[in-house]
């Protein structure tokens, strides 16, 4: 499947992105079939080939959701923005301190296991215990 896509160039600290045309399995900075047009962030400037990225999605290329939200923005294509990023993942709010609210301190403790699950641990088989022996009063007497 073809994708419409960033593939970054540029030095550190100064991104710059060409939009390039490349087969899906391909890395992103691998092959690509054609170059489509530049974007540059810190710039803010935008160059598109409007005429070829038709082309190639009236041919059935997808536009990555960073993509696809630059050619809304140009006006090149007419759809509504899409979702480009993913949400952290949500923490437990903060511990209020038991200072906070007037409340008796808990011992950490005692909520410990009840809020965790078992975990089973595997018994190993019961081996031989081996009693060592003390040394007979003759080796004493030798040593």
């Amino acid at each position: 499947m073809l994708v419409i896509r960033l593939t970054r160039i540029g030095k550190r600290n100064q991104p710059a992105y060409r939009v390039v045309l490349a087969e899906k399995s391909e890395a992103v900075k691998g092959k690509f079939q054609e170059i489509l047009g530049n974007y540059n962030p810190r710039l803010k400037t935008k160059t598109f080939k409007a005429e070829r990225i038709q082309y190639w999605l009236r041919r059935g290329a997808q536009a990555s959701p960073t993509v696809h939200n630059l050619l809304v923005s140009e006006k090149i294509i007419n759809a509504a923005k899409v979702k480009a990023w993913r949400p952290k993942k949500k923490t437990q709010g903060k511990e209020v301190k038991p200072a906070e609210t007037g409340e008796q301190p808990k011992e950490a403790k005692a909520e410990a296991p009840a809020e965790a699950a078992p975990v089973e641990t595997p018994v190993a088989a019961p081996e031989e215990e081996t009693k060592i022996e003390e040394p007979k009063a003759e080796e004493k007497a030798v040593e």
